[in-house]
């Protein structure tokens, strides 16, 4: 018995000693960003201002802060968007080289930054049909309804014990299993704890790493080899390590369940690993692609979306009256005997224009992912030589007081009235562009809007929501990286509007 006793105090001590190493690198990344803040909020300022004064884009090709040996320009206007995007997506449809594509990512094996062309294709192709395309999403749309469901009843059992709602926490959670469920069969976890809060600071912190300037990345490459300003590529491999042993494992415990189990329907993760014998070397994908592949999808499928929700809800808990509007919206429209169902959303225009505006105000990559030039070509009387880099600057765009009226503040109705109605956030109109536009327009666009409405909608219906400190204490800054999060997590108190029955999990 006393040995037993001893061996359970010095598990007890481990997992202490390991609770507190954990809390020790959340706070040393805490400290990393809010050192980098700074530099990019005069960064995007600095950006902007040089943009005013060139008719919407930037070109550091000619202008003397040149970055290093690599030439950029910056399209900050829906025109100058426009132009390259659509006019030029051609010449535009590669990724630039980069460090975080090169050791996070897989060396740009999978479907974010890979070059355009053949496998690049099959990958968007095989993501289309079987995952982020219209008739898929509706295919795994139970997946969906099912997650929520066990995220409500945790909701609602906070709820019964009068404890406050980590909105990201409960949303990458549910997030996390609704992707493991039809990429790989199962839930990514089941029970929300040390696991899962593990996976999603990997997440963020890949993100932030992410966001990060890497000079490096603007050097001739026999001198990028050797250098590492601050470290950042050190740290990009360490995080790459952990990812890396995380998707080897579930790949082979995906092998093993799949040995033993004769499934009706391939998941994800079989339709990829099926190209493995594709008799066209061209488009034969390696274990690196397939990873790469599930890497692009749950650490962009969870963190950009989760960070919209965050940034909605905060915006509704600022504002009481939009909240009371969506709610009334959705009473008059479901009732409240039953729970939202997607097929409710185009019937709710004030819950889309919610949505649209936090786009627009809180978009996730507040500058897009850089492509790089083709051939050489002009643009507005500018002369862009081949190699340069385009970047376009989406948070200039949302918030370009030439295009928004008053656009620092959150006004959802700017949505439901005039020609701004019929603006959607798909790459179609260059005044709201969340997700990009063109042949590299993110994969997951479509799926991103599917998840906000439905997601957000679901919250707003099945509860009322309430900050514990009031609004005026409600602290609406934003975090350093590639996705635009809160610096201070949101959390409030919320009560079910809706009867007890349907709380429970499916």
């Amino acid at each position: 018995m006393e040995s037993m006793r001893a061996e359970l105090e010095v598990l007890r001590k481990e997992r202490q000693r390991d609770h507190e190493e954990l809390m020790k690198e959340k706070e040393e990344r805490q400290k990393d960003r809010e050192e980098i803040m700074r530099e990019r909020e005069e960064l995007m300022k600095q950006i902007e201002e040089e943009e005013k004064s060139m008719g919407g884009t930037t070109s550091t090709t000619q202008s003397p802060e040149r970055r290093g040996t690599s030439g950029m320009v910056v399209a900050s206007t829906p025109a100058s968007a426009r132009a390259f995007l659509k006019a030029l997506d051609t010449n535009f449809s590669n990724r630039a080289p980069n460090a975080g594509a090169t050791h996070m990512a897989y060396r740009s094996q999978g479907l974010v930054f890979a070059d355009y062309g053949p496998r690049w294709k099959l990958l968007r192709k095989l993501g289309n049909l079987h995952i982020l395309g219209v008739k898929a999403l509706e295919g795994w749309a139970p997946f969906r309804t099912v997650e929520l469901g066990h995220m409500l009843k945790a909701m609602h059992d906070l709820s019964c014990r009068c404890e406050a709602v980590v909105v990201a926490e409960m949303l990458s959670f549910a997030m996390e299993n609704m992707i493991g469920k039809v990429g790989l069969s199962r839930r990514l976890f089941e029970k929300q704890g040390l696991e899962s809060s593990e996976f999603k600071d990997m997440v963020v912190e890949l993100m932030t790493k992410a966001g990060f300037i890497n000079f490096g990345d603007f050097m001739p490459s026999s001198v990028a080899s050797w250098l590492d300003f601050g470290g950042v590529e050190l740290g990009m491999k360490h995080i790459h390590k952990k990812f890396d042993v995380f998707l080897t494992k579930m790949i082979e415990e995906h092998k093993a369940e799949s040995y033993e189990q004769d499934k009706e329907k391939q998941d994800f993760l079989d339709v990829l690993m099926a190209e493995q014998e594709n008799c066209r070397d061209d488009e034969r994908l390696s274990m690196t692609n397939i990873k790469a592949v599930l890497l692009n999808i749950f650490t962009a499928g969870t963190d950009t979306s989760s960070s919209s929700f965050e940034w909605a809800l905060a915006e509704m808990l600022k504002n009481p009256k939009i909240l009371n509007q969506a709610q009334e919206e959705m009473d008059r429209v479901i009732g409240q005997n039953r729970r939202l169902e997607e097929s409710d959303i185009p019937k709710l225009p004030c819950l889309q224009a919610i949505c649209k505006e936090t786009f627009r105000k809180h978009r996730s990559t507040p500058l897009n992912l850089p492509r790089v030039l083709a051939e050489a070509c002009e643009v507005n009387g500018y002369y862009i030589p081949k190699n340069t880099r385009l970047a376009v600057n989406i948070w200039a765009i949302g918030r370009d007081p030439d295009v928004w009226e008053n656009p620092l503040d959150f006004i959802p109705e700017r949505f439901l009235r005039g020609k701004n109605t019929k603006i959607d956030p798909l790459g179609n109109h260059f005044e709201l562009i969340p997700f990009g536009s063109g042949r590299r327009i993110c994969a997951g666009a479509r799926m991103g809007v599917v998840f906000v409405e439905y997601i957000l909608g679901t919250l707003v219906h099945s509860f009322d929501w309430k900050l514990a400190h009031g609004a005026a204490k409600l602290n609406m800054d934003e975090a350093f990286g590639l996705a635009l999060q809160k610096t201070v997590p949101l959390s409030a108190m919320v009560n079910p509007r809706l009867p007890a029955s349907l709380y429970v999990a499916a």
